[in-house]
């Protein structure tokens, strides 16, 4: 048996940053993946192929579609296989710099299935069958999600698929089902409907995007819609059936009344992300995961003494940073430092177009919570830079507290609006007023502008271009 300061089980956001911090604090580190690569699921088969796929359809749909308007003559020709290519490409990059690393901060990368064994005890087993035992001061569970089955709907990567599938699909689909009009499946179903594919979404909501601001959810909705995609809300998916070359999917209003069939030549389930904390061992040290399978934590500690656990197997947004967070804090605390997670700022992105960015709380959580609160709002349609760039779409709005001013919530949707909203996650970690922001200087002309006027508008003094 090995043995180590730390054991982390799982090499994904939480588990790769949870492994480096580890090992620039001098603790002796092992990480434990499954995979053939590092980087979990967000970076073989999630947040970061999926930002290749949605970067290069909005090239293509821009250069089909608005080079003209800016004198610019072209005819785009799509190459799948190319782009395909180019998103494999720079996640082999990546997950290589992961490895690099933990060399460089003498990380032990330990490949197999990692299991806790008792107390202090972690059995890894190897693609061959063989078990590997390490020994432990401490352990991170750092296991992350899986897609969440729909009863009636078998997942066969062949034409009912899942958001892994959807990121390979060998061909521009003529039609495309999304079940579920959360983050996953507007993103994914955006770079297919960019490529030509026909999409419908399906959610079981009478509204896309649940615990988005509604006024961005709406907004959001609209001009998906005029981009071509068809949304049935309040819909419910009681069965699929797939053939060799298309699917019939068996939808009812979740109201009530008579079944319909629709036929696609692909459906993607995208109805969210469950932790994966099965087969973990945790019975082993008396740790209980909740009837959703989450790890109730404190500040990352599980109820077993030197066990610990971060990013999508705990409570809390299935978001990378967040599980990143989380780990920086996990370690420092496991080395005798002061780790802490702001989850009041945790920010959230939809990487559609336009993109879809918010920290902090929404009109709607503030209402219930009886706080009065002011509102400062900027269209990107005043926006000089916006303008001369042709992408007008959306606003900026800021919520502040009405008797101190300090920023509560703050809600974009508009043209790179992901590279925006880190100002205001600054502002916040350092409880800013509307006022700070309103006062301070940006440049002109540029985007970012939206973000100051936005600020003023809390106080009615907004200056539109």
């Amino acid at each position: 048996m090995t043995d180590y300061d730390v054991v982390i089980i799982g090499g994904g956001p939480g588990g790769y940053n949870a492994a480096i911090r580890a090992g620039q604090l001098g603790l002796k580190a092992a990480c434990v993946e499954k995979r053939a690569t590092l980087g979990g699921t967000c970076l073989n088969v999630g947040c970061i192929p999926s930002k290749a796929l949605l970067h290069a359809s909005e090239l293509f749909e821009i250069a089909q579609k608005d080079f003209a308007g800016f004198g610019i003559e072209a005819a785009p020709k799509l190459n799948l296989k190319a782009m395909m290519a180019q998103k494999e490409g720079a996640v082999g990059q990546l997950t290589k710099g992961i490895e690099f690393l933990f060399r460089k901060n003498k990380v032990d990368w330990i490949r197999g299935a990692g299991k806790i064994a008792g107390p202090g005890q972690v059995e890894v087993t190897g693609d061959d069958g063989a078990v590997t035992k390490l020994g432990a001061r401490d352990i991170v569970i750092a296991a992350g999600s899986e897609p969440a089955p729909l009863a009636g709907v078998t997942v066969d990567q062949k034409r009912i698929i899942d958001s892994t599938g959807a990121l390979s699909l060998p061909e521009v689909p003529k039609s495309l089902i999304v079940i579920g009009a959360g983050v996953i499946g507007l993103e994914l179903g955006s770079v297919w409907r960019r490529l030509g594919a026909e999409v419908t979404v399906v959610e079981f909501l009478d509204r896309i995007t649940p615990g988005v601001d509604d006024e961005v959810a709406k907004t959001f909705q609209r001009l998906l819609q005029r981009q071509g995609m068809t949304f049935r809300l309040g819909a419910k998916v009681t069965g699929a059936k797939a053939s060799a070359k298309s699917v019939s999917l068996t939808v009812e209003p979740v109201a009530g009344g008579p079944a319909e069939t629709l036929n696609a030549d692909y459906v993607l389930l995208a109805i969210g992300r469950r932790p994966y904390t099965d087969g973990l061992g945790l019975e082993s040290v008396g740790v209980a995961p909740d009837r959703r399978g989450f790890i109730p934590t404190d500040h990352g500690r599980t109820s077993a003494s030197g066990v610990w656990a971060i990013g999508d197997a705990t409570l809390g947004p299935m978001l990378a940073h967040k599980a990143e967070e989380e780990a920086v804090a996990c370690i420092e605390l496991i080395a005798g430092k002061a780790g802490h997670v702001n989850y009041d700022v945790i920010p959230s992105v939809i990487y559609t177009y336009p993109e879809v960015a918010q920290v902090g709380k929404t009109e709607e959580e503030l209402k219930a919570a009886g706080v009065a609160y002011k509102v400062g709002k900027f269209p990107f349609t005043a926006n000089a830079r916006a303008r001369v760039n042709g992408e007008t779409d959306g606003f900026v709005k800021v919520l502040a507290d009405a008797a101190t001013d300090q920023v509560l919530g703050v809600h974009m949707i508009g043209p790179d609006v992901s590279e925006m909203i880190g100002e205001y996650c600054v502002a916040m970690e350092f409880a800013a007023s509307s006022e700070d922001v309103a006062r301070t200087c940006h440049p002109h002309p540029t985007r970012s502008e939206a973000l100051r006027q936005a600020a003023m508008g809390v106080e009615g003094w907004t200056m539109q271009a």
